[in-house]
């Protein structure tokens, strides 16, 4: 049985897809998509559900990414959501100790979310975007973000 498989006959996933479809959502992505840029936890709590499970919630839409060959997207809208719940108010005007320290928790704990064939590509994004800030208040609305497009463009067929 693969890691997938065993994820979607858990109990908490069944619980999360019957959350979603009580709102009228077929899927976790058609959930995601209608709220984007709006961090996991946020979402997990508007299903009624404790943080802890925003994991659940993650390793179900990569689930489901994985299957629709959107993985590259979804990698995108995991950095536009970490980033929005770090910097709600767009990216700082000012780098400051308190800015980087920040920027580096929510570049870090995006590698930390998304999968490790995207470990190269997480560097060079993170690279980037210490070396070259995006301008003050930019703040991704989801995966389609032209920035976010620049930095990891989608490669799957």
């Amino acid at each position: 049985m693969s890691d997938g498989m065993a994820w979607r006959i858990s109990d908490r996933a069944r619980r999360l897809y019957e959350r979603i479809r009580e709102r009228g959502y077929s899927s976790l992505m058609a959930f995601a998509k209608a709220r984007p840029a709006v961090p996991l936890v946020v979402l997990v709590r508007e299903l009624g559900l404790r943080d802890d499970a925003a994991g659940t919630l993650l390793l179900g839409l990569f689930d489901e990414a994985e299957r629709g060959n959107r993985v590259t997207r979804l990698v995108r809208d995991v950095l536009a959501r970490t980033l929005a719940e770090e910097f709600p108010e767009g990216w700082p005007a000012v780098m400051d100790v308190d800015n980087r320290c920040k920027a580096a928790q929510a570049l870090s704990r995006w590698q930390a979310f998304i999968p490790v064939t995207y470990d190269e590509r997480a560097y060079a994004i993170t690279e980037t975007l210490r070396s070259e800030p995006p301008h003050p208040g930019w703040r991704p609305l989801g995966p389609d973000d032209a920035l976010l497009r620049t930095l990891l463009p989608d490669e799957e067929a």
